[in-house]
């Protein structure tokens, strides 16, 4: 697979994100398709359905009542213990700068990052590895060696897999004795996922390991062996850095440290994030509850405080609070709008929406279904609002960029409604073209940068600059979003009749199981992931956009990893939410 996937890159324009799809390159050709797709008609399950009738998701209510959400609270606050927090930053600061060796320095790094307090030592972190580079730091060890390499591409330093070279033997492959370090095969394992198309050697560190590790689970003292198994089910490279947060904080007070200091930052960090949460979610749901969503667009998911997941998911960072609480909105608004394309609507009345969209007018609500008229008020007062507030933070065009890319979203969902009315299934090609738009990707990662504050008091980069040089972070982060929600969203999709995904695509274009389907988007994801890893090391834009772009993915993988956790709200999404939001960590 990965032999066909020599995707060139691809120029953006400085317009939109999306435009890119019909000036470059298809989304196929990327991914290396060598042969011309044919494209499938089909009879559409639901073809009896006249024009008037309306589908139905039979979405359940909220499992959050807006007097739960409104009583969010906790005991933390910065006022209260922010002094605490200063000294233990300055400890941890200390920390990094008498690391004794790099071996150390490394695991300290990991560990700041894997606690989730990293994003306080930016500068330490980057002075102690750009110490690293030039000291031509080395490792002898496989441990130090995979996490060596892990570190720098996490932070976008250059390193070849050259380092890995010492422990391969004269056939190319990993040595044997090595498998029964465990600890070193795991650290092995997670470089492998910074990999890139073209290194065969990460690949072949990938399938060493990830063998090893299989093999040596029962024999592995039970905190390794769960270790191990949640690392091949989800590697670092592809963990929300929230929730592998919440997770190895008790990981990391539950075997103790000679670092009791950092195991004390993390928590007072977590708790007093937490409580920047919650104030934004009850405001939140202030607005939420005025919009009257609930009542006017009643056929629409309600799901607020898991629409919040996507926006603390893409940037948990506290002093983003005007980009989490505004991604949010656009969440919720992008949600009705969705089901309003994908199930609601008739066909006549989405061309007419889109027409409106495309006009940007209030007057064009005149001619609308009342339900489409709340929609589309409640998307140009949206956009209205966020012209005041980055009208300070950025150049002009702004707002341009961001109406343009709902314009462009509203058109991907009128394309897959099209088909859906026609009865047809496109090959994975054309769908491809489509979907990674529809996904709502690009318009996401354009509105999160819009809205970050300037580092250091200077203007962040203009949204020009971002589309024309960040393009392709933007584009595999869509995909891999697109690849993970269809494959968690698939099966009740295709019960209720919707419009064929990825799978039923690749299904009625070669005729495979749904299995065999199923494991081709995988593949895609997995090689999806190489390009991301690849533009994220080479790309220009701030690290910000970056983290953006990959953090985008991670949450695409946590919510549609065990099915649409969207869509059916209820269990492990709300246990996830109560360990996120509601309880503090003691």
């Amino acid at each position: 697979m990965d032999k066909l996937l020599a995707a060139s890159p691809c120029t953006f324009s400085s317009t939109t994100v999306t435009e890119c799809s019909r000036n470059s390159v298809s989304p196929w050709a990327r991914l290396g398709r060598a042969r011309v797709v044919r494209r499938v008609t089909i009879v559409s399950k639901l073809s009896s359905l006249q024009p008037c009738q309306r589908r139905s998701a039979n979405y359940h209510p909220s499992v959050w009542e807006p007097a739960v959400i409104e009583s969010l609270t906790t005991p933390f606050s910065y006022e209260v213990h922010g002094a605490r927090l200063e000294d233990l930053k300055n400890e941890a600061r200390n920390m990094l700068e008498c690391a004794p060796d790099p071996c150390s320095m490394l695991k300290l790094i990991d560990s700041l990052q894997s606690l989730g307090v990293s994003y306080h030592f930016g500068k330490e972190i980057d002075n102690a590895l750009d110490n690293v580079i030039s000291n031509k730091t080395v490792a002898d060890d496989l441990y130090t060696t995979s996490l060596l390499f892990r570190i720098l591409r996490e932070h976008g330093y250059p390193i070849t897999t050259d380092v890995f070279d010492k422990f391969r033997g004269g056939d190319g492959k990993f040595m044997e004795s090595l498998g029964s370090e465990a600890v070193a095969i795991l650290s092995l394992y997670e470089a492998s996922h910074l990999g890139m198309h073209g290194e065969d050697v990460m690949e072949e560190a990938k399938k060493f390991s990830a063998g090893h590790l299989q093999s040596s689970l029962g024999k592995l003292d039970c905190d390794l062996a769960m270790q191990v198994q949640q690392s091949l089910q989800v590697p670092l490279r592809w963990r929300v850095p929230r929730i592998e947060a919440m997770n190895f904080i008790h990981d990391y007070q539950k075997h103790g440290t000679s670092h009791s200091s950092l195991i004390e930052l993390a928590k007072l960090d977590y708790n007093l994030v937490q409580a920047v949460y919650q104030q934004e979610l009850r405001d939140l749901a202030r607005w939420w509850g005025e919009l009257g969503f609930k009542e006017k667009v009643s056929f629409s998911r309600d799901r607020l405080m898991e629409n919040y997941i996507w926006a603390m998911g893409i940037v948990f960072e506290p002093q983003l609070s005007k980009c989490r609480t505004n991604l949010t909105r656009f969440v919720c608004i992008l949600t009705a709008i969705d089901d309003m394309y994908d199930v609601y609507g008739t066909l006549p009345e989405l061309e007419l929406f889109t027409e409106a969209v495309n006009k940007w007018d209030i007057t064009a609500m005149k001619d609308l279904p009342k339900y489409m008229g709340a929609c589309y008020l409640a998307l140009l007062d949206f956009v209205n609002v966020l012209e005041l507030e980055i009208q300070n933070d950025h150049v002009s065009n702004t707002t341009h960029h961001i109406k343009e890319e709902w314009k462009k979203l509203c058109q991907s969902y009128l394309t897959e409604a099209r088909w859906f009315y026609n009865g047809y299934t496109p090959a994975l090609e054309e769908y491809l073209e489509n979907a990674w738009i529809s996904v709502g990707g690009p318009a996401a990662i354009v509105h999160a940068y819009a809205l970050q504050p300037g580092l250091d008091g200077r203007k962040p980069v203009s949204v020009d600059h971002c589309l024309k040089h960040g393009g392709e972070l933007i584009y595999w982060s869509s995909l891999i979003t697109r690849l993970s929600n269809d494959l968690g969203t698939c099966k009740a999709e295709s019960a209720r009749g919707d419009t064929a995904k990825s799978t039923e695509c690749y299904m009625t274009e070669t005729g495979v199981s749904k299995e065999e389907a199923m494991e081709h988007v995988r593949r895609l994801l997995q090689s999806s992931w190489k390009k991301l890893n690849e533009e994220s090391l080479k790309s220009s834009m701030p690290r910000s956009m970056t983290n953006m772009c990959l953090n985008m993915a991670r949450t695409s993988h946590c919510l549609y990893r065990h099915g649409d956790r969207i869509g059916t709200s209820s269990g492990a999404t709300k246990d996830l939410l109560m360990s996120l939001i509601v309880q503090t960590i003691n």
